[in-house]
């Protein structure tokens, strides 16, 4: 008859641990009676807080209509000097309808391709959409949605301009934004453009995504 098989080290420190803790009283339930915003319910003042929080992150806000967007896009482009744009599927094409430059259509969009990494890097810029906005930290939220594209299109592009749709897309605070997302998506949280500090805080801009971020909000 064999010998029992010894207990392995993790099931030792496994045991020695539950032994440690079994006279430990349980864990109270958390309060939850936490505010989920410290903003006033009014879509104006929500929108004014979003606007005045991604230009305090140095993002450009611009505020425009529908009829106004194809224009501003368009200038924006080529005030950058931007030669060519990465195009997620799923982006209206009346966006872009003002726009000269070359687009380049990312995977599923019609006609296009994926884009390799030596792709993206000649591409000056990427036109989206994004699933959400959150006014008290100023962030924009991307989930890979129609308009939106693969992480990659929004991290390597020197020029992002990202279209937030002001009438349904715009939250007070994380709290209200965590059960509008979901989690199982390639979130990508954006405060502001890429930005990092050396150990004496001199700011580079651009190291771990674009070094430019206009964020326009748009009414319908």
């Amino acid at each position: 008859m064999s010998s029992p098989t010894p207990p392995s080290p993790r099931e030792r420190i496994l045991a020695r641990i539950r032994q440690a803790l079994a006279d430990t009283p349980e864990t109270p339930e958390p309060s939850r009676d936490y505010l989920t915003t410290h903003t006033i319910d009014d879509a104006a003042t929500i929108l004014d807080l979003l606007h005045d929080n991604l230009a305090d992150y140095r993002a450009a806000v611009h505020r425009v209509t529908d009829e106004e967007l194809p224009s501003l896009i368009g200038t924006l482009l080529a005030e950058n000097g931007v030669r060519t744009v990465a195009v997620p599927p799923g982006l209206p094409a009346g966006w872009l309808s003002r726009s000269s430059v070359e687009q380049l259509l990312d995977e599923a969009a019609p006609g296009g391709a994926v884009l390799t990494p030596s792709d993206l890097d000649a591409v000056d810029s990427v036109v989206t959409s994004c699933a959400l906005a959150i006014a008290e930290t100023g962030t924009i939220v991307l989930d890979g949605g129609p308009g939106q594209g693969r992480r990659a299109l929004t991290l390597v592009p020197d020029l992002h301009i990202c279209v937030v749709r002001t009438r349904d897309q715009v939250v007070a605070s994380v709290p209200q934004s965590l059960p509008r997302l979901n989690p199982t998506r390639p979130l990508t949280w954006i405060s502001g453009p890429s930005a990092t500090s050396d150990i004496e805080l001199d700011r580079v801009e651009g190291v771990h995504g674009p070094r430019t971020l206009h964020v326009v909000l748009l009414s319908t």
